[in-house]
């Protein structure tokens, strides 16, 4: 029997554990945009779990025409009193979401660890939803991130894919590899035809966000943990698959 999800409740901070750090919103937030721009196709635009609309604000100045899909009525509450008109919000399931015609530009970012069942929602943005020359954008945390890699040497956790409590409160039912989540990409019919990382990191979000409100950190360190990423993605914060629709 499955167990119904409390998917608001899934959306909250924990005692120990945020949903999202100022490290995702000021810092993975950038970062990934700066990553998709040079691959984004001109046309409609769809993002797949929207949240509060953190993340979807910084696409306004590139899409006219943007839908948001996200299963909180709590979360898209928000998101529509913040963006009225200028976004359209379905508040559904990405299993049972009912989303008229293709888009060009798809998005689906740290979203794909909580589903129950990736491959059918990958399917699915496939077969019904990608334009026949639309990209997909799929990125998710890093279970080989330095960060995650020094917990497990600290005894925190017992291996780099492994779901932590606080993770498991929020949603998570998997921690990717580059290797798994391209397995699950091809599986459901999509290609893959770029593969990249998304910030080199090796503190936990939380010492980031401490690190954040002092003078330590400068832009240009920032930058500098962006590029490094892209020489070596599997030790970064995030990976980031490109794909196209497979025939």
């Amino acid at each position: 029997m499955s167990v119904q999800r409390d998917y608001n409740k899934e959306l909250k901070d924990t005692a120990d554990h945020k949903y999202a750090y100022n490290f995702d919103f000021d810092v993975m937030h950038p970062f990934m945009l700066k990553a998709f721009i040079p691959f984004f196709k001109e046309g409609n635009f769809l993002e797949l779990g929207s949240f509060k609309g953190d993340f979807t604000k910084r696409f306004l100045p590139y899409f006219d025409d943007i839908t948001c899909v996200e299963v909180s009525d709590e979360a898209v509450s928000i998101a529509k009193a913040a963006f009225g008109n200028k976004v359209k919000f379905v508040q559904s399931l990405f299993e049972t979401a009912n989303l008229e015609g293709k888009f060009k530009n798809i998005v689906l970012t740290h979203v794909l660890e909580h589903i129950d069942d990736p491959v059918a929602v990958l399917k699915r943005v496939n077969d019904e939803w990608l334009a026949e020359d639309g990209r997909f954008f799929l990125v998710c945390p890093n279970a080989n991130a330095p960060s995650r890699q020094i917990a497990v040497k600290m005894g925190l956790i017992s291996h780099n894919s492994a779901i932590t409590p606080a993770e498991a409160e929020h949603g998570h039912k998997i921690t990717y590899t580059l290797d798994t989540l391209e397995r699950d990409a091809r599986a459901a019919g999509l290609n893959v035809v770029y593969r990249s990382g998304i910030f080199f990191k090796a503190l936990a979000n939380f010492q980031w966000d401490r690190l954040l409100n002092t003078d330590i950190i400068s832009k240009e360190y920032l930058d500098g943990c962006f590029e490094l990423g892209q020489l070596y993605p599997d030790l970064c914060s995030s990976i980031f698959l490109l794909c196209e629709k497979g025939k």
